[in-house]
């Protein structure tokens, strides 16, 4: 079979399944759910099955490459064996007898150390070279170490360099040096030494010093209701209900070439509105924010661990910020959008993430509405420990979509429990997919247990515009042709204009401009109101409700 079979039929099917869905959803609109659920996944999926087989089968029949004498061959494993095996003379192969005598040392550029001429053989050697000092691991690429006594041990180095000393004080790399790893204490302090069978110990020595030089870790700590499911390599969480709250703490690592405001993560292939992956690339922690590392953590350790970050906090001293996320987030991405607010703030306080059980698919808004409401009591633990345990003397707490509605609710019953000298700073309500009404009486509830609150809202929000035809009730983070609600003693900002995400339906403006991030990085930092004086581009607008703030894009 082609070595294209597999591939081409891989993307002709895709593309196939994904013409189907279109045209599935577009004969089943005005359907019932079940009927329009069915077709949309069932057709799409009876395509890619044989598709999938035919790129299986098509991958199978592809030549295996056999480990040859420690090399790659595609060669037929007859041919590789006459290659190895005695020649008609009744002894070794002679190229068979020379491999069992050498061994060949993987290469090492040693700045000072003679480059390698033609032939596998070094030229002369540079006033700094020195061939009295015996390092048996070291050696240009391609030199073969003999076991038998070297010239070299003489002094001569002509007949392969055994004898390599690095120069004491080498020249600074440039911008173009390709990286090492750290010194091996075990390689005599030299990086690349380390032998094959040891280089995933190698691998894992080298995170320290690659992650300052081709990634930053964000810290986050969490608290969630999620039940945790097996997973051998690392703790996970599901989209189902614990009924108890569990804290931890992620090691977020975000890549130095991230740009603000992303959440660069593999790209996927996924069938909409069913969460099923066709296709997801390898993670790199040098191109996509990764979960370094993820522990469930006891509430003493926990708090220890809160309270030394908030220790070497400087620009934020003494600041945690809390993110409530809404409808349709798995835990990893609620860590992830933490990590990248809290990066692109360059919030160096006390970051913190409640995960209630979202379903993770838009098939599930019901469920999360459920499951949001059901994780009340242990977001009100997690707040109080935040509140009044962690040593932070200002806390801004920040809540998106359907995370609002178990938000305020909780925040309503904490306002008379605060522990004195402890204040919520500032509350975001972003694009709060909460009725109206309901809204507007329970953020008068919390009015004077924060400093501030403040409503971003838009009209082009397609989420909040379809929860809106579900309830038949408009929403808070709504704007409808009579405006955007307007309650007393908050500020209200429409951020029509600032919408980015248009692939997640318009629903995560809020962290997706870096205007908006800049915004709240203010308001957190200084709590400076009324909003025209943290940013130009949000502009008053008096109505005779009351008067709130636009957001007007630069020319």
């Amino acid at each position: 079979m082609s070595v294209f079979a597999g591939p081409v039929a891989t993307i002709a099917g895709i593309a196939a399944a994904a013409l189907i869905y279109f045209l599935a959803w577009r004969l089943t609109r005005g359907r019932s759910l079940g009927v329009r659920a069915l077709v949309r996944a069932g057709l799409p999926l009876l395509v890619l099955g044989p598709v999938l087989a035919v790129a299986l089968l098509g991958t199978s029949l592809e030549p295996i490459p056999e480990k040859i004498d420690g090399r790659l061959s595609t060669a037929p494993a007859e041919e590789a064996m006459r290659d190895r095996a005695p020649d008609t003379a009744g002894g070794e192969a002679p190229d068979t007898q020379e491999r069992r005598r050498e061994t060949v040392v993987r290469p090492l550029k040693i700045p000072g150390a003679p480059e390698q001429g033609q032939g596998g053989q070094p030229e002369a050697a540079s006033p700094e070279f020195n061939p009295n000092v015996r390092l048996d691991s070291v050696a240009p690429e391609g030199t073969i170490v003999s076991e038998e006594p070297s010239a070299a041990a003489n002094g001569r180095h002509d007949t392969g360099p055994l004898t390599i000393e690095p120069p004491v004080a080498p020249a600074a790399p440039s911008s173009e040096t390709t990286k090492t790893a750290p010194p091996d204490d075990d390689a005599g302090g030299l990086a690349g030494t380390a032998p094959p069978a040891d280089r995933k110990v190698a691998a894992k020595s080298r995170s320290v010093e690659e992650a300052q030089t081709d990634w930053d870790v964000v810290p986050v700590f969490y608290g969630t209701d999620r039940q945790q499911e097996p997973n051998p390599e690392r703790v996970a969480y599901n989209s189902e209900r614990g009924r108890r709250l569990e804290l931890g703490r992620a090691l977020v690592t975000v890549p130095k070439s991230h740009e603000v405001p992303q959440i660069e993560r593999p790209w996927t292939l996924r069938i909409p509105y069913f969460n099923v992956t066709i296709y997801e690339e390898a993670e790199n922690p040098k191109k996509h924010f990764t979960m370094q590392e993820i522990k469930a953590l006891s509430r003493d350790d926990f708090l220890k661990m809160v309270r030394e970050r908030l220790g070497g906090s400087d620009r934020y001293k003494d600041h945690a910020i809390v993110f409530v996320h809404g409808y349709n987030t798995s835990f990893d991405h609620a860590v992830y959008r933490t990590a990248q607010i809290a990066y692109d703030l360059k919030f160096d306080g006390a970051t913190f993430v409640y995960s209630w059980p979202s379903g993770g698919a838009v098939a599930s808004y019901t469920y999360d509405r459920e499951s949001a409401g059901a994780a009340e009591p242990y977001l009100r633990q997690f707040l109080d420990l935040v509140v009044k345990e962690s040593g932070a003397k200002s806390i801004s707490v920040i809540a998106h979509s359907m995370g609002n509605l178990p938000l305020l609710e909780v925040l309503k019953d904490m306002r008379s429990q605060s522990p004195p000298g402890v204040v919520i700073s500032q509350v975001i309500l972003a694009a709060p997919d909460v009725d109206a009404d309901n809204f507007a009486n329970l953020t008068r509830d919390i009015q004077g247990f924060a400093k501030g609150v403040t409503l971003y809202v838009a009209s082009n929000d397609r989420a909040l515009i379809i929860s809106r035809n579900f309830w038949q009730n408009p929403r808070a983070g709504d704007v409808l042709a009579a405006g955007p609600l307007i309650v007393p003693g908050i500020d209200t900002i429409d951020v029509t204009a600032a919408s980015t995400d248009s692939f997640a339906l318009n629903h995560s403006g809020y962290a997706e401009n870096n205007n908006l991030l800049q915004d709240i990085g203010k308001l957190i930092l200084s709590g400076l109101r009324p909003p025209e004086q943290r940013l130009p581009q949000l502009k008053r607008v008096t109505t005779e409700k009351g008067d709130y703030w636009r957001y007007v894009a630069s020319p």
